[in-house]
């Protein structure tokens, strides 16, 4: 088995007291030992999270956006610098590869992966570069990622003493440099809830600007955060995530992104015929959906455990978690069209045996009185 790629912030996060897990060969954070209030603080203030697993590339050189714009589902070619937008990659019959953020910043286009898929992203797009003047760089040794979410997370960034400039739409982003620590972007990028910024950092400077994010958040009821708070609040939004929700199976309608991660008025991309046949002519065969699960579950269910209706397997679980906002068991998972409308009920079944399971509506209702 490869070696799990260490997180360079690894002693400043077990200084913290965090216990790690690894995501796709990667390290993360998985909590700092209450993931509970680290939750909490998501949800009502603010998390910093590092995120350095995630992947980063860059691409340069004068073709840079028409090339990745015939890569990728989204309008990459009319991007300003300043701002970006999420995309796949598909392979000609539609099948995702990766989704990805893309940036457009003064002299390169960056990509912001999950963790694990930049290496197979960079091979796929350097087997297209024939003629085109574009440079594929992994950027990730050179900078790292740090993300801050929850309402108070505007509050932080501008408090933290890094001189940062907020965003104010979605995907836009801004930069500072540091005579000392060097260039930032700070990305208006909420992963869960309605609020949250993105940080590369140079790795140089990463514990400086981890160390007043924390103290910033600190200082407003936040903390830091790890990957299971993120998790749970990011099903709770019923966001899917590659590598859990989709992955090379998948077509993006299937996955319900389309909305977000395709233009059908840019042009020619790879995959793009297929995806306009799916517009044009019906619905995919099957669609992810949210459930509600039983309340008294022995354990969440695994991915790939099976969902069934009225004897006939139609579907599966993807994500499961404990909604601490519900104080119910939630689940993302695929159900074949002939069942997945809302409001269905569908069973579950798990090595515990079987139980019920309801299709809802997504994202998930929140409970009156809760924000």
């Amino acid at each position: 088995m490869p070696a799990v790629a260490q997180l360079v912030l690894h002693d400043f996060h077990q200084n913290r007291h965090a216990r790690f897990t690894e995501v796709n060969g990667a390290e993360v954070v998985a909590d700092y030992g209450d993931a509970a209030a680290e939750y909490a603080a998501l949800r009502a203030a603010a998390g910093v999270l590092d995120l350095s697993c995630r992947g980063r590339l860059c691409l340069t050189g004068a073709d840079r956006q028409r090339f990745l714009n015939g890569q990728v589902t989204n309008n990459v070619k009319d991007l300003k610098s300043g701002e970006g937008c999420y995309a796949a990659i598909l392979t000609p019959r539609g099948k995702m590869q990766s989704d990805l953020n893309i940036y457009c910043l003064p002299d390169e286009l960056l990509l912001d992966l999950e963790p694990g898929y930049a290496p197979a992203v960079s091979q796929w797009l350097e087997k297209y570069i024939i003629a085109d003047d574009v440079q594929l760089v992994d950027v990730s040794p050179h900078y790292g990622l740090l993300s801050v979410q929850g309402p108070r997370s505007a509050d932080v960034a501008q408090t933290s003493g890094l001189n940062l400039a907020v965003p104010d739409k979605p995907m836009n982003f801004t930069s500072a440099t540091d005579a000392v620590l060097g260039e930032f972007y700070l990305v208006n990028h909420p992963r869960v809830g309605a609020m949250g910024f993105d940080l590369f950092v140079p790795t140089t400077a990463l514990r400086s600007a981890a160390e007043k994010l924390v103290a910033a958040a600190n200082s407003l009821g936040g903390c830091a955060c790890g990957w299971q708070a993120l998790e749970i609040a990011r099903v709770e939004d019923g966001r899917p995530r590659f590598g859990a929700d989709m992955d090379e199976n998948n077509l993006p309608p299937e996955a319900g992104i389309e909305t977000q991660a395709i233009s059908y008025t840019k042009g020619c991309y790879t995959g793009q015929e297929v995806i306009a046949r799916i517009r044009t002519y019906g619905q995919v065969a099957k669609s992810l959906r949210g459930l509600r699960l039983a309340d008294d579950l022995k354990a969440l269910p695994a991915r790939g455990d099976k969902l069934f209706k009225d004897g006939k397997e139609v579907g599966h679980i993807t994500s499961a978690v404990k909604s601490p906002l519900s104080q119910t068991n939630l689940a993302l998972g695929y159900v074949h069209r002939t069942a997945n409308n809302v409001g269905a009920e569908l069973i579950l079944r798990t090595g515990d045996g079987e139980s019920p399971a309801k299709i809802v509506q997504l994202p998930f209702e929140k409970p009156a009185g809760r924000r």
